[in-house]
This record gives C-alpha cells, sequence and structure tokens, in this order.
C-alpha cells in the first residue's frame, strides 16, 4: 500500500473506533510502523490523532449525558500523571518496536474479547480499583503512544462494571486525558517529532471519520464484523513486530 492511501485508510479506522468510543491509536501505530522508521514520530502523530477522534466522541457523550464524573474521576486521577511519565521514558527503537507490538497483541486479544461476549451484568468497583487500573493502563499508554482506552475498555467489560455505553464514554475521555498527558510528557522530554505535510492530512481524514462514528454511535450503529477485521489486523502486526524485532524474522 502506498502513503497515498493512508488518508483513506486512516479515515476508515476513525470511523470504526469512534463509533465504539476508541480514538484508534492502536492501529494508526500499527499502519505508522509499516511506513515511518522514526518511532517518536510515530508516538506524536498517533497521539495527535487520537486527541482529534476522541474529542468529538466526548463531545457527543456529554450532550447525551452519558458522562458521570462522579464514576470516571479516579481512574483519571492516576491515569494522567502515568501517562505523562510513561511518555517520557526514552527507549531504544529495537525496544520501543517490541514494547508496541506487545501492546498491539494485547489490544487486539481484548478486542476480540470485546466483540466476543455478548452481554454483561453490572457491577460496582471500589475508587482503589479503579485507581489501580487507571494508573497501570495509564503508564502503558504512555509508554506505547496509545490512548489507552482500548485496553480499559474491553477490561471493565469483561469484569461486568457499568454497560457498555459508559464504559464507551469513560474510555473516550480516558483517550482524551492520557493522549494530552503523553503529548505533554513527549514535548518535555524533547522527543516530539512530526511530519507535517502527512499529519494535515491524516487530521482531516480522522476528524470526518470520528465525526461520522461518533454519529453512528448514537444511532447504536453496529460494525461488529469491521471490529474484528480491525482486531486481526492489530494482531497480526504487533506479532510481526515483535517477529522482526525481537527475532529478526520477517513476515
Amino acid at each position: 500500500m502506498s502513503v497515498e492511501y493512508l488518508p483513506i485508510v486512516f479515515f476508515l479506522i476513525a470511523l470504526f473506533y469512534s463509533s465504539v468510543g476508541f480514538g484508534g491509536g492502536s492501529s494508526y501505530l500499527a499502519i505508522l510502523s509499516l511506513f515511518l522508521t522514526d518511532f517518536y514520530e510515530i508516538r506524536s502523530i498517533a497521539l495527535i490523532l487520537n486527541i482529534c477522534v476522541v474529542a468529538i466522541g466526548t463531545l457527543v457523550f456529554i450532550r447525551n449525558r452519558v458522562f458521570d464524573l462522579k464514576l470516571f474521576w479516579p481512574f483519571l486521577a492516576m491515569s494522567i500523571p502515568f501517562a505523562y511519565l510513561g511518555a517520557q521514558i526514552r527507549l531504544s527503537q529495537t525496544t520501543f518496536f517490541l514494547i508496541l507490538g506487545a501492546a498491539l497483541v494485547m489490544a487486539g486479544f481484548f478486542m476480540l474479547l470485546r466483540f466476543a461476549k455478548k452481554k454483561l451484568d453490572s457491577r460496582k468497583f471500589s475508587n482503589p480499583k479503579k485507581l489501580a487500573l487507571g494508573g497501570g493502563i495509564g503508564l502503558l499508554s504512555g509508554i506505547s503512544g496509545i490512548g489507552g482506552g482500548i485496553f480499559l475498555s474491553p477490561v471493565l467489560n469483561l469484569l461486568k462494571w457499568e454497560n457498555p455505553r459508559v464504559v464507551a464514554s469513560l474510555a473516550s475521555v480516558f483517550i482524551l486525558v492520557n493522549s494530552i498527558a503523553g503529548l505533554i510528557g513527549l514535548n518535555m522530554a524533547g522527543t516530539f517529532q512530526l511530519n507535517n505535510d502527512l499529519l494535515l492530512q491524516l487530521i482531516v481524514a480522522v476528524v470526518i471519520g470520528g465525526s461520522i462514528g461518533s454519529y453512528l454511535s448514537n444511532k447504536r450503529f453496529n460494525l461488529k464484523f469491521l471490529g474484528v477485521l480491525t482486531a486481526i489486523l492489530v494482531l497480526y502486526v504487533g506479532f510481526r513486530l515483535i517477529l522482526l524485532h525481537g527475532f529478526d524474522i520477517k513476515i
């Protein structure tokens, strides 16, 4: 695939991910890692695109009164500082791509679990449990350049916390604040790097896709099949990065 087709691909990614409350960071990283070699540039672009998509989704959830700060604040309180710290960690290119590969494999696995579950009962979490989950996933999101919602949302669904729509709204806000914190962390560490020409095209693509996806989310449009295909793609690229940078095996 040529770089010229990336805006179309990213439009489709944003369309799907925003429909389930995600920003698409895992897939942005997966696709960009096939075309760009500077891993700091990959992380920076992915975080900016995440912010563009989930900012739209967050506004939609707030307008529809799904957002509940009383339920969400413990997740956010610990995730923000840990995402900031994770983004400042300097890694070698090999180490970064191995961590990214492992994160993508986890993300793909959790996505498959998310779509395999048909109906979930609701249960309450204590604040310490929320703080621990938020901090752990926030740190991982900062290191890898993923907003973290793709880990948090399936975990909460599997642990039966609240209903899927409330979880999706939390995931959207979680990704937004962690992506901003991660971006600030990259800037403070001097590792914030961009390809401005490519970035502008991708921003336009994901904003359009994210706007449509958020609208479809409000209409409860079903994109389960596309979600499974996306999970398979994320798994493939994750395993590919691990094999290439860990074992020098090309697939």
